[in-house]
């Protein structure tokens, strides 16, 4: 038996569990929410209850050093000379990284070489990693890639890639994988024989057209900043629009794509936050910039669908995971609402849940929709397990 600690740090957030390993018993997981924020949530499960605290987390590294002091606090490690390996999600692979890998140095420097490409996150996934090895210098530590799931994307969806390496890569890889297997599962047929879109919906969000069990398209691109918007994310734009606010702002152009990556999406059309809780708040307090800034994205999601159903020639489940896709029976329901003419019919009861597995369109429903929770960490923790016994 082993312990390992699987780490999944988002744009905002960083999500842990402690696993005992091969059995895959979870001793213990927590998150840390709205990073970057003086109200940040930080919440674990410990003896079965959920211990939640709001407090100013200033950055990813604060995050780190709140959960490995708070472990050893509550008495759930001795000391944490303990875990014996730490798995760590990392946005961007790139060309280097098709598969997880154990992290050396030179692992360490070309996931740091990426960080242009997810500025959201690999720079944070690094963080996480340096901080356990500056806590626990000799534990083996495993990177696993958002990239990998979606290789097997045809190459009519690469750009420039002979010059460049610059293709569609495509992200949230490990949360799309586990969701359908999942979803196989609920539905009682094998994963080959399924045509399924999965709803990855956080403050980062992806699409993935998944089928015969392999990802055949997804709305992510050559970085995060492709596809629908997001909390702090603009998704797709016309590409001239960088031009003509470099121009008008006196602005270089990586200066504009950190606007459209960190100032825009949610909190950029709102005005008031990333958090789409706050902003289904401000929805019940009739501000309209909230519920424009809901309604530019549960259209997109839409659209994506739309073009999938397409590409799949049909759909027989979308499946909705993550943060917001869990959580938000509201989100939800405007989504599928706007996909009525595929046939998606809401069950409206089943549909006011949060967080479990769910079947929430009725008997009628042409396509079947599903909640089904990801977990990512337990993905982590199975390709930690194979690579550190090799």
């Amino acid at each position: 038996m082993i312990k390992i600690m699987a780490v999944n740090a988002g744009s905002s957030s960083l999500k842990f569990q402690l696993l005992e390993m091969p059995k895959e018993v979870v001793i213990t997981e927590g998150i840390v929410e709205r990073i970057g924020l003086n109200d940040a949530y930080y919440t674990i499960k410990a003896d079965g209850k959920k211990d939640k605290q709001v407090l100013p987390v200033k950055n990813h590294a604060v995050a780190v050093n709140i959960i490995l002091k708070d472990l050893i606090t509550k008495g759930i490690l001795k000391s944490l000379d303990e875990v014996g390996a730490v798995g760590h999600r990392i946005v961007h692979g790139g060309e280097k990284f098709a598969h997880s890998i154990l992290i050396n140095e030179e692992v360490e420097k070309n996931i740091e070489d990426l960080c242009d490409l997810a500025p959201l996150h690999n720079p944070a996934n690094l963080i996480g990693i340096r901080a356990f090895k500056e806590v626990l210098p000799q534990i083996k530590q495993v990177a696993v890639f958002d990239t990998a799931f979606h290789q097997t994307m045809a190459k009519e969806a690469y750009e420039w890639y002979e010059k460049y390496g610059i293709r569609k890569y495509g992200f949230h890889g490990t949360s799309h994988q586990y969701v359908a297997q999942e979803a196989a599962k609920v539905i009682g047929k094998p994963l080959e024989e399924l045509k399924l879109v999965t709803l990855h919906l956080g403050n980062g969000a992806s699409i993935a057209a998944i089928k015969n069990g392999k990802c055949i398209d997804t709305s992510m691109g050559l970085t995060p900043l492709e596809g629908i918007p997001m909390g702090t994310r603009s998704g797709n734009i016309d590409p001239a629009i960088v031009e003509v606010v470099a121009n008008k702002e006196n602005l270089s152009v990586s200066e504009v794509i950190n606007i459209l990556n960190k100032k825009s999406g949610y909190l950029g059309v709102s005005g008031v936050s990333n958090d789409s809780r706050d902003l289904e708040s401000g929805v019940a307090n009739g501000d309209e910039r909230c519920s424009l800034a809901l309604d530019i994205q549960y259209k997109r999601i839409a659209d994506y669908v739309g073009s999938y159903y397409v590409l799949l020639e049909g759909i027989d489940a979308l499946v909705f995971t993550a943060g917001i896709g869990e959580n938000s029976p509201r989100c939800r329901s405007q989504v599928m609402n706007r996909l009525k003419v595929l046939g998606v019919e809401e069950d409206v009861e089943a549909n006011n849940v949060r967080g479990k597995t769910t079947l929430i369109t009725a008997p009628e429903s042409k396509i079947k929709a599903y909640i089904i929770p990801t977990n990512e960490e337990l993905v982590i923790a199975r390709d930690t397990l194979k690579l550190i016994s090799k």
